[in-house]
Order: C-alpha cells, then structure tokens, then sequence
C-alpha cells in the first residue's frame, strides 16, 4: 500500500523537548550557585542578618525571575511569531542563562 503523506505535514517539525534530567540539573546548578557565597560570608564573619537579606532579594532571581522571563518570553513568540517553544525548553534555557551569569559574576569577583 502506498502511504499519502500531507505536504503540509511535512513542513512541521516535531517538537523537541530538554530531557527533565537536564532542566532539573541545570535548576540544582542554579541554586547551588546562587547559595555558594553566603557560607564563605557568614565565616568571614559578615551580619547574618545583611548575609540573609541578600540572599532574599538575590536567589529567587536567578532561580524564579530571570527563568520566568524567559518563558513569558516564549509565550509572545509562540502566540505571536508563531513559533513552536516548549514551555520546559523557556524554562531550562533560563536555568542555562543563570547558571552562566552566576559563573560569570563569580568570575569577576574571584
């Protein structure tokens, strides 16, 4: 038997998801570096209290906020551009852009 295929089902790429392992490691990578500094900080004997405001105003960026951006991001261009993300791709892809920006800082302050 002959299979008819739909020529415009041809042109439409299946989509392709980041395995949960990746998304879930990259989300450790990013809390493990956004928390690395404040354990050196407290044993240089800095306030616990400035250590913990910090940290309340740091950590939940690069773990919630800049990943979020990056979704609401691929919302607009999956109802606008048309385009075809997938909601855990956002989501790692701005847990891989934390991770780097904490490497990068950490980077500059070494």
């Amino acid at each position: 038997m002959i299979e008819k295929h739909n020529s415009s089902d041809a042109n439409i790429a299946p989509k392709s998801v980041i395995p949960l392992g990746v998304s879930i490691s990259l989300f450790v990578a990013s809390l493990v570096l956004s928390l690395a500094g404040y354990g050196f900080r407290l044993m240089a004997g800095d306030d616990v209290n400035d250590v913990l405001s910090h940290a309340i105003k740091v950590v939940p960026f690069f773990l919630f906020v800049m990943p979020a951006l990056i979704w609401l991001g691929s919302v607009v261009l999956n109802k606008i551009g048309k385009a075809a993300i997938h909601p855990r791709n956002a989501w790692t892809l701005g847990w891989l852009l934390s991770t780097v920006s904490l490497l990068s800082i950490m980077g500059v302050y070494s």
